[in-house]
């Protein structure tokens, strides 16, 4: 043993140990040690407490059993081995990637998840985008083995269900978010079963195409098939212009014959109505009546006509002077000033 101490330095390690040794020796073994048992007692204590941060939750186990759950801020719980906890993140919004992986800054495609059959026996290439959060941080943590692993799966097996009621045509143009739809309500319902504890917030399609040997072929029908949708969309649009605007007219071509109608009725009446005074007034008095009528009508004929004044007898007599000679015989034309002669001279 001395040799011992002097190859691994005994002698000075006990000197170190000196002060300790002589205080030990002062106060007693037995207050050193309870010194000491305090310490560790307290650390033991003190290491119960545990901080939830803000969208997290805390779960508190009693020998194993779920014994509550904490809010965000300083907690405290039993020591270990009498208690326990975890921390949950349920804020934070996760992601899983079904056909593709995004890694490295661009997405890849896993052709074993992507392609898939459809309804009417054609393989598709479908990528597919789920968000989901911690709902149930107790079943998240003690009720499936691997929570996240069986959403990937679950939600696999949803989208293939999805994708295989319907055709490609469907699954790719207007049944597209049907299939989304579909696929959301499927995933959550087997995540509830397995009591996975998360929630679906959002289920995504990002691809949904043909093989790549065939895709131009389809991509060539959804354009057409798009195409036909924009010329009945603006078919649609061009009789809802067309057809009011036809009735509109209609209905104002209707409403003028109707005024006129009624135009003409008043005017028919009030001739008639006219006409029925002056017979009565001229079975009153029949001569003054009639040189009346004659007299108004003159009156109305005579400002509208050309007035001529002839001599009677003689030789100037007759029609000749009458007519319209210098109207009959053309002007003869206007002599043009030479090229050479002055400004204003003619």
């Amino acid at each position: 043993m001395a040799d011992w101490s002097r190859r691994h330095g005994g002698p000075e390690i006990l000197e170190q140990l000196g002060p300790i040794r002589r205080l030990g020796e002062r106060l007693g073994l037995g207050r050193v040690l309870g010194a000491a048992a305090a310490l560790v007692l307290f650390f033991w204590l003190v290491s119960g407490f545990y901080v939830v941060g803000p969208g997290e939750r805390g779960i508190v186990l009693l020998f194993g059993r779920v014994a509550g759950e904490t809010e965000p801020g300083l907690r405290y719980r039993l020591p270990s081995p009498m208690q326990r906890h975890y921390v949950v993140d349920i804020a934070t919004v996760r992601r899983a990637e079904i056909g593709f992986r995004s890694g490295g800054g661009s997405a890849q495609s896993v052709p074993g998840e992507s392609l898939m059959l459809t309804g009417d026996e054609n393989i598709v290439d479908v990528q597919l985008f789920v968000q989901y959060l911690v709902r149930d941080p107790v079943k998240f943590l003690f009720r499936a083995a691997n929570p996240e692993r069986a959403l990937h799966a679950s939600a696999e097996v949803a989208l293939r269900s999805a994708v295989g009621q319907n055709t490609i045509d469907y699954t790719m143009t207007e049944g597209r978010v049907d299939v989304q739809d579909r696929v959301k309500t499927t995933l959550q319902a087997l995540l509830d079963l397995y009591e996975t504890g998360l929630l679906v917030t959002e289920a995504r399609l990002l691809v949904v195409d043909p093989p790549r040997e065939v895709r131009e072929a389809f991509h060539d029908v959804v354009r057409a098939w798009e195409d036909r949708e924009r010329l009945i969309k603006e078919a649609e649009g061009y009789q809802e212009e067309v057809v009011p605007k036809a009735r509109g007219e209609a209905v104002q071509m209707l409403r003028t014959a109707e005024a006129y109608r009624e135009q003409r009725l008043i005017r028919a009446e009030g001739d008639a109505a006219r006409f029925l005074k002056v017979l009565e007034e001229y079975r009153k008095a029949e001569a003054v009546t009639r040189e009346r009528l004659y007299l108004e009508t003159v009156d109305r004929v005579l400002p509208k006509t050309q007035m001529f004044i002839m001599e009677t007898g003689g030789e100037r007599g007759g029609v000749l002077p009458v007519l319209p000679l210098k109207d009959l015989v053309p002007a003869p034309p206007k002599p043009e000033a030479p090229a050479d002669a002055p400004a204003g001279r003619r």
